[in-house]
């Protein structure tokens, strides 16, 4: 590290930077998405814990994932959306390790919830008989609380280790938010060590949860082709298939970003990635998981015929006074 580097200790977030002429047009479409990723996660939280006949493994599994994309969208696309319209898109270092902390903690949450979310499936689909004592709440309270623990645990290890780079050539990062790959090709002292721990833990935790998921779905696809009923091979197919494409979008992004040869080439590559499983992912799970669930339905239409219901009766109350 030469003689008179100066370091830095903020950066400049370029992505999507470049495109000057659409810049109004992305905010619009990007704002959009933040609100309804926001109104879909929060909704379906509150609905999950006001509603007794939800307080179910897999419904508590689904409000702390949507606890969990609504946490992510938090932490990225408002600072995005600022972007847009700022002269200079500047960000300090610790508000860039803050971020990435916290995405990197509700990401990899993310990752053992899907896993779990997938085991709760099949107990469902193939051990029915066996479910309440298999899928305790529990169990389910102990796998969630662990995924929560695991993220953070994760995530204080890569912000740890960042401490140990320096920071003195340009100070652009090709991103739209602070991710931990453009700052090790920005450090001025070689990121091996760093970008090692970063494949082995990132590498172990999909292998991990990734095999998960797929033991658990080729459990239920076995047992679905063993079925009687055709109605209900194919609406456990549908089931399966929507919430399969929601997990290959996410894990498939993740991999892509983290888990490739050459870590450290190749930055334009990260946006597209990085857009599936920070935006587009958070806006689908609501409608995929959940929104499709006949029993989330049944309770939405319940909640609303009693609020209708309550407000015609104080206006025939008020009318007849």
């Amino acid at each position: 590290m030469g003689q008179n580097h100066t370091m830095k200790t903020e950066f400049i977030l370029t992505g999507l930077g470049d495109h000057t002429d659409l810049k109004t047009l992305l905010f619009v479409v990007f704002f959009v998405i933040y609100l309804i990723t926001m109104v879909g996660n929060i909704s379906l939280v509150i609905l999950i814990s006001k509603e007794e006949s939800l307080h179910t493994p897999m419904y508590i599994f689904l409000g702390n994932l949507a606890l969990i994309d609504s946490c992510c969208a938090c932490a990225i696309t408002p600072k995005m959306l600022e972007n847009f319209f700022s002269e200079d898109r500047r960000i300090s270092l610790y508000e860039c390790m803050a971020q990435f902390y916290f995405l990197c903690t509700v990401e990899t949450a993310d990752c053992f919830l899907l896993a779990a979310m997938a085991y709760d499936r099949y107990v469902a689909i193939c051990c029915p008989l066996h479910y309440h004592t298999k899928m305790s709440k529990r169990l389910c309270i102990q796998m969630t609380t662990g995924a929560f623990i695991a993220g953070n645990l994760h995530s204080m290890i890569h912000v740890g280790l960042l401490f140990r780079l320096a920071f003195c050539g340009s100070n652009h990062i090709n991103h739209f938010y602070c991710d931990i790959l453009p700052l090790y090709r920005l450090s001025c002292i070689d990121p091996y060590i760093n970008e090692l721990v970063l494949f082995v833990f990132s590498g172990f935790i999909q292998v991990f949860t990734i095999s998960s998921v797929l033991i658990s779905y080729l459990h239920i696809l076995f047992t679905i082709f063993r079925m009687k009923s055709k109605e209900g091979r194919l609406r456990a197919f549908s089931t399966c298939a929507s919430h399969f494409l929601s997990v290959s979008l996410f894990y498939g992004s993740i991999f892509f970003m983290y888990i490739r040869p050459n870590l450290l080439e190749e930055g334009d590559k990260d946006i597209t990635p990085a857009i599936l499983f920070t935006i587009v992912v958070p806006l689908l799970n609501p409608f995929i998981y959940s929104l499709r669930n006949k029993e989330v339905i049944s309770v939405l239409q319940k909640n609303l015929i009693k609020k209708v219901s309550s407000r015609n009766f104080k206006q025939t109350t008020s009318v007849v006074a």
